[in-house]
């Protein structure tokens, strides 16, 4: 065995298996959260606009090109009313993943303790690893995924860090202010480090996204990630970013200048002017990504599934239980060549498996002709 010992737990991602074998099989994936079209034309024509500039295809500053960070400012001043230095406060990055690893690797110390909700999106607990820091969970679980306080403020005790998502994937749950408070209540009681993964800030159905850092005593405490990827519907392109105050922020970039240092410099100048008239560009994806989700949630509740319905995101789970069925992962394994469907066991999610055992996460960032035709085919195998 050559893989360091950190690394080893966590083997090949489910996501990785899962879209094997929808290659394999041909069938639809419904397992890997990405859009199957592309975001708005005018900002892929940024991209092109910026390629043939003869400015834009060598490195980038470190932070990130000077115009989407002053973007990314503006958008965290008009949006939710928060001071961010566009110069010391802004942190590009490869994706909101890299944003993460770098997080970790700049701020946590071997043997620190690291407070994350689960289920959780896996690079949470690798990015823990990899820093030499260890993680401590409160669970949500199945069907409402409700948060419980109480562990929480326990689980705070001697931490150093809390790993904060909202709204969240895979639940779809957005917290509720009433929440945030007691969370930022917590965070300062116990004097932790706050990350917050926002990366489907601008993609609520119901409820409100309200970052942490705004609420009282959390801005200097907070960092809070995002991506274009999501917002805009192009996963691809790995433009992601960090703000907060200058202190966290020059941690992670101490991190980030030895891990890709700057790169996608075409891509950062479109989405530094997709940013600038952000709203206008999100909400026909938003409004599409809402019908998608009714479209899957009735279809998933016509093929015998009971539906959690997510109030943000690109996910929803369903329970295979009233199906018979008691082992997600098997159910999940299996649906491929059953079915022609593929999608992710919820309990990959979790360290406790258990949790969510019977859950399986469905994506519907998909075109209405092909969750059409996935749930005819889940119909068509339930019998």
């Amino acid at each position: 065995m050559t893989t360091a010992k950190r690394l080893r737990a966590f083997g090949t991602t489910i996501f990785t298996e899962m879209s094997a074998l929808a290659a394999s099989t041909g069938a639809i994936n419904l397992g890997q959260g990405f859009p199957d079209t592309d975001g708005p034309p005018e900002i892929v024509a940024a991209v092109e606009t910026a390629l043939r500039s003869g400015a834009a295809n060598q490195y980038a500053p470190l932070a990130g090109v000077p115009q989407l960070c002053a973007a990314i400012a503006a958008h965290q001043r008009r949006r939710y009313g928060l001071e961010v230095d566009p110069q010391d406060g802004v942190q590009v990055t490869f994706g909101a993943t890299e944003a993460i690893a770098a997080t970790t690797l700049g701020l946590l110390e071997p043997g620190d303790e690291v407070v994350v909700l689960e289920p959780f999106y896996d690079s949470y607990a690798a990015a823990i690893a990899m820093a030499g820091a260890t993680r401590r969970l409160v669970t949500l679980r199945p069907p409402g995924f409700a948060l419980d306080l109480d562990a929480l403020a326990a689980a705070a005790r001697g931490a150093r860090m809390l790993v904060l998502n909202s709204p969240h994937n895979p639940t779809g749950r957005v917290l509720t202010l009433a929440e945030l408070e007691a969370i930022a209540r917590i965070c300062v009681d116990n004097d932790l480090i706050a990350i917050t993964d926002e990366v489907y800030e601008h993609l609520v159905f119901d409820g409100e996204h309200v970052p942490l850092a705004t609420l009282p005593g959390m801005f200097e405490r907070t960092l809070t990630i995002s991506s274009a990827g999501k917002s805009f519907s192009f996963t691809g392109w790995k433009v992601g970013w960090a703000t907060g105050p200058p202190r966290l922020v020059g941690a992670v970039r101490s991190a980030k200048q030895f891990l890709s240092f700057a790169g996608g410099t075409p891509f950062q100048h479109a989405v530094a002017g997709a940013l600038a008239d952000a709203e206008r560009h999100v909400e026909p994806l938003r409004a599409a990504l809402q019908a998608g989700r009714d479209q899957l949630c009735a279809g998933l509740r016509d093929a015998g599934l009971e539906i959690s319905v997510p109030q943000g995101g690109y996910f929803v789970n369903a329970d295979i239980a009233p199906l018979g069925a008691a082992d997600a992962r098997a159910w999940c394994r299996a649906l491929p060549e059953r079915a022609g469907v593929v999608a992710i066991p919820t309990s990959a999610f979790y360290d406790d498996g258990d949790a969510g055992r019977t859950f399986v996460r469905f994506a519907f960032c998909k075109r209405p002709e092909v969750i059409e035709e996935a749930v005819a085919r889940l119909v068509a195998a339930r019998g």
